[in-house]
């Protein structure tokens, strides 16, 4: 398996470690007071979930890849309700192909959500309730090997106390952009001057440091509601990060100058002081899914497409439209002209959201012909492609016949397209894609936004349409193209010999090293 970044570092030709270097597993540990010495480790607590999960193993790996006779990696796993069979099978995979990575699940923990707390808010109620786990699996660690360092999942803040406590240096990785980074940072500030939720600021616009103006409704989504309780989870992190001993962060210094040196400067946290930042990307987590035995079709389809000539339309693993939603984007893509190859998710139970829920029906069980304008598919079948569900993305947009990308611009897409060359249209959905939305149009000069209807953020077919001409046909889209080739270039060489993201890299180890 392979790290896609854009040194493409092997991962698979990693020196394998005695059985003597390796933690035992949950089962043997839990029921043993004798445990092998180790090297140095450093322990990774990702959040429940696949995409946390596999962040973490990408940074892990990271590590081993120039570090790996130094540092073993031990990730500690939460066993609950948010579990699915992708994170088994992908803890499975890792622990047949990189020896050096450990793993520790803690003993299942029955949890009820709460209806009324969002999935956020639950998720931290649950980490919470693992801090013991937390506690104790670093204490009985610490007696087998000497733990150089934790590293910590942004959203695991309940662990940030334990882990100081220990006397442990302590880390957070965010798997979001430094410009979210900066106003999560500067969250504190804004809370002093406002006293409403930020949803219900319609025409407040805040300035915060590193980022260009921002309206209110279009801060970090958990951040909306004021009485939230992830809300006051986000200020605690603030206040956490100012303590650790330094965020790692996927991205790369070239990237995002604006943000980062508005954190250095220590604008952005305006009472104490800012914590060090590492950029070590960008750093590009693989699906988790096993290997296809085959080409996927859509591969194969775009190698008969004229080079650059194609936009690729993918809006996330839990992207999805309204079916009107679906038949507008249908009527943009037919009236634009362009070739396109567009993955289509089931459409969510509540046309309200733009969510696909654990619930629904099976994520490929359904009509594309009942989904789409009638007669579509086949107007369209000499220039563009339809798939269900999933599509390899970091493949197609590396694909030569690939020239734009119209994403819902979460990060971890973002930095793929960014690897890949290819300039965006930004067509936020949730999370903090409409402030990654702002910095990519405003700042960065990498993307063109849609316009989105006030109140259900719906686009027209005629927006969608008048975008991707844009895009792909306008003096505007050409010199977005020439600014995403550079910024390839420049992603090159965060992870030359002596780049940007190669030096933070090494500054962390010898940090680890002689602490």
């Amino acid at each position: 398996m392979s790290l896609h970044n854009p040194h493409h570092i092997s991962i698979s030709s990693l020196t394998s470690t005695s059985s003597a270097d390796l933690i035992l597993s949950s089962s043997q540990f839990q029921g043993s007071k004798v445990v092998p010495k180790m090297k140095d480790a450093i322990v990774l607590y990702p959040a429940p979930g696949i995409g946390h999960l596999l962040s973490m193993v990408e940074l892990g790996k990271l590590i081993l890849s120039r570090y790996n006779c130094e540092f073993s990696i031990i990730i500690l796993l939460t066993t609950g309700p948010f579990d699915t069979p992708a994170t088994t099978s992908h803890i499975d995979r890792i622990s047949q192909t990189t020896s050096s990575i450990s793993f520790h699940r803690f003993p299942y923990l029955p949890f009820t959500a709460s209806p009324t707390l969002g999935r956020l808010a639950n998720m931290f109620e649950f980490l919470s309730l693992n801090d013991s786990n937390v506690l104790q699996s670093l204490q009985q660690l610490s007696e087998a090997s000497s733990i150089r360092a934790v590293i910590l999942d942004s959203f695991c803040t309940s662990a940030f106390p334990l882990a100081r406590g220990l006397g442990i240096p302590t880390y957070f990785f965010t798997s979001f952009s430094a410009a979210a980074l900066a106003a999560i940072l500067y969250l504190p500030t804004i809370h002093k001057q406002t006293t409403k939720s930020f949803k219900d600021l319609p025409t407040t616009v805040f300035h915060i440091p590193g980022l260009p103006p921002l309206l209110a409704t279009h801060m970090i989504e958990p951040l909306l509601d004021r009485e939230d309780p992830t809300y006051h989870q986000s200020l605690q992190f603030s206040l956490d990060l100012r303590k650790c001993d330094g965020v790692l962060t996927n991205t790369f210094d070239g990237l995002e100058p604006i943000a980062l040196m508005a954190i250095t400067n220590g604008e952005c946290v305006t009472d104490g002081p800012s914590p060090s930042v590492y950029c070590i990307g960008p750093l590009i987590a693989d699906s988790g899914e096993d290997a296809p035995t085959h080409k996927h079709d859509c591969l194969s389809w775009l190698d008969q497409q004229p080079s650059r000539s194609v936009v690729f339309l993918c809006f996330g693993s839990r992207g999805s439209f309204s079916r009107e939603q679906v038949k507008e984007i249908a009527n943009g893509l037919e009236r634009s002209g362009q070739r396109f190859l567009w993955v289509v998710k089931i459409p969510p139970v509540d046309n309200k959201s733009k969510e696909i829920k654990q619930e629904n029906l099976v994520w490929n069980d359904f009509d594309l012909d009942e989904l789409m304008p009638e007669g579509f598919l086949e107007r369209t079948k000499n220039r563009g492609m339809v798939v269900k569900s999933w599509a390899p993305q970091v493949a197609v947009l590396r694909h030569q016949s690939v020239g734009g990308f119209v994403s819902h611009v979460g990060w971890n897409s973002v930095l793929e397209a960014v690897v890949a060359g290819v300039p965006m249209v930004a067509w936020p959905l949730h999370a903090e894609q409409h402030l990654n939305k702002a910095v990519l149009v405003e700042n960065m000069k990498m993307a063109i936004g849609v316009e989105q209807r006030d109140g259900d953020r719906f686009v027209s077919g005629a927006e969608l349409e008048r975008r991707l001409k844009e895009l792909m046909d306008s003096e505007e889209g050409r010199e977005l193209r020439e600014r995403s080739e550079k910024m390839r270039e420049m992603a090159v060489e965060a992870w030359r010999e002596e780049g940007s993201s190669t030096t933070a890299l090494a500054k962390l180890a010898e940090n680890w090293k002689h602490d």
